[in-house]
């Protein structure tokens, strides 16, 4: 096989989700938050990047550690380190500006910056932007900043924390900017808002904003980009300046291909669907939308993806949708051994749901884990639970030359699974368990999906399956 990538991108045991992509020099770097595989909150490890040649978005390099949160100022360690994002400065230093949380009072609540001579870090505390008067109306969470001709811009904001850190709904507005000094944290005049949140725009189509501000420029136009209180989804608006107004422009993508297919909401999604968070960025002449997907049952443990997107005459993009071979440039190999945990669609009967906050599983939902505790080596993710009716599915394969598919599952499940090519299409081969663990296939096209759809007793893990 020829050297392949897939979605998620980083190695399985990476668990870094609110993916903010930045080319600097001749590499992309990567950064976001870090979870901790079964942990019980958001973020809870030490921040880190990879970066991977603007060339070859399949050769992703681990950078390391770049920021602690021992380090920061009041932070013994504990607490999440939320989602961070990155600036060369006009004094040609890098600039981590992040929202550490180690309180559930606004009091606690800040974002900080840690400073750098390279985008790798590590990075060296600097300094707390200073926006104590402006707390009840945009909460401190979620910064991103963009630098244009000596021009820094802080965007931060958002409409979730208000019944736990003392401040009301009504004074939630939506996403907040503001320019700030050269110091890069002293404000500059007063906040203007990006996107506002739900029922006070009409215009937003219900699309109104939650979180994950992000800002890129293309051509002449400035794209402000956020997650929307529907949560599985990031959407954008566009504007003639960093500070807005935007204009609402669509859906960029979602992490339950929601509004695509005739998919109108979580239960229908293609995935179980949670919050998410990322940018686009242009690198090497192409456009990429970095989202992140959800494992272990909750959103605690999530991962960073990426599609190409493609933009219109108009400086518009179209929703794109999710695929297991993301940055691979086209579908994967027709033949060879994958992980079952790429997947881009896992359903279960009866439908999917939405993962909140709370862990839980109902008894017959399919999920990707792994074994033992969370750590940065020998991963070994796969797809558990899986039940009577669960579909399991991959996109894009390359299918004309393949004529067998063989599984490496275990449990005790005692039926037969049903291979297609479209989720709701004929059947292309079938695996009678009970016979053994692989089956012929119908020759498929230059871009196929793959799907596993169950029918049986019992239940079983599906950790890899082989293509000859």
């Amino acid at each position: 096989m020829k050297k392949q990538i897939f979605n998620p991108y980083l190695p399985s045991y990476e668990y870094v989700p609110d993916g903010e992509p930045h080319v600097f020099g001749d590499r992309v770097y990567v950064y976001g938050s870090h979870d901790r595989f079964a942990g019980g909150n958001f973020c809870q490890n030490d921040y880190i990047t990879y970066s991977a040649p603007v060339t070859d978005l399949k050769d992703w390099r681990f950078e390391g550690y770049i920021w602690w949160k021992k380090l920061d100022p009041g932070n013994s360690g504990h607490g999440s380190f939320y989602a961070p994002d990155v600036c060369q400065g006009p004094d040609g230093k890098y600039y981590i500006f992040y929202a550490p949380a180690p309180g559930l009072t606004l009091k606690s609540w800040y974002i900080r910056v840690a400073v750098s001579d390279s985008p790798a870090g590590p990075f060296a505390y600097h300094g707390e932007v200073k926006l104590d008067k402006w707390k009840k109306t945009y909460i401190p969470f979620d910064p991103a900043v963009y630098v244009e001709d000596g021009h820094i811009y802080l965007y931060w904001g958002s409409a979730l924390f208000y019944p736990v850190l003392g401040t009301s709904k009504k004074h939630i507005i939506g996403g907040g900017v503001v320019e700030l000094d050269k110091d890069m944290i002293t404000p500059i005049g007063e906040p203007k808002t990006t996107m506002l949140s739900k029922d006070k725009d009409p215009s937003l189509g219900g699309h109104g904003f939650f979180e994950a501000s992000s800002m890129r420029k293309f051509g002449d136009k400035y794209y402000f980009i956020y997650s929307s209180l529907n949560g599985h989804e990031l959407c954008y608006g566009i504007g003639d300046n960093p500070m807005g107004p935007f204009e609402y422009c669509g859906v960029l993508v979602s992490n339950g291909d929601v509004g695509l297919r005739g998919i109108k909401g979580p239960k229908d999604a293609c995935d179980f669907t949670g919050n998410t968070h990322g940018s686009i960025e242009y690198i090497n002449g192409k456009y990429y939308v970095f989202y992140h997907r959800h494992t272990n049952r909750h959103d605690f443990a999530r991962q960073d993806c990426a599609e190409e997107i493609f933009m219109d005459e108009n400086g518009r993009f179209a929703q794109v949708e999710r695929t297991s071979c993301g940055l691979n440039g086209g579908p994967l190999e027709g033949i060879g051994e994958y992980e079952a945990r790429i997947a881009c669609c896992l359903k279960k009967k009866g439908g999917n749901r939405f993962y909140g906050v709370t862990r839980g599983i109902a008894g017959k939902e399919p999920f990707i884990t792994q074994t033992g505790k969370d750590r940065e080596d020998n991963g070994d993710q796969y797809i558990a639970n899986i039940h009577d009716g669960t579909t399991i599915g991959y996109k894009y394969f390359d299918l004309r030359e393949t004529k067998e598919v063989a599984v490496n599952i275990k449990g005790n499940a005692k039926g037969k699974l049903h291979i297609k090519a479209t989720e709701d299409g004929e059947d292309i081969g079938v695996i009678d368990l009970a016979a053994g663990n692989s089956a012929p296939i119908a020759a498929g096209s230059e871009k196929s999906g793959l799907y596993f759809v169950y029918e049986g007793k019992g239940k079983f893990d599906f950790i890899s399956f082989e293509l000859k």
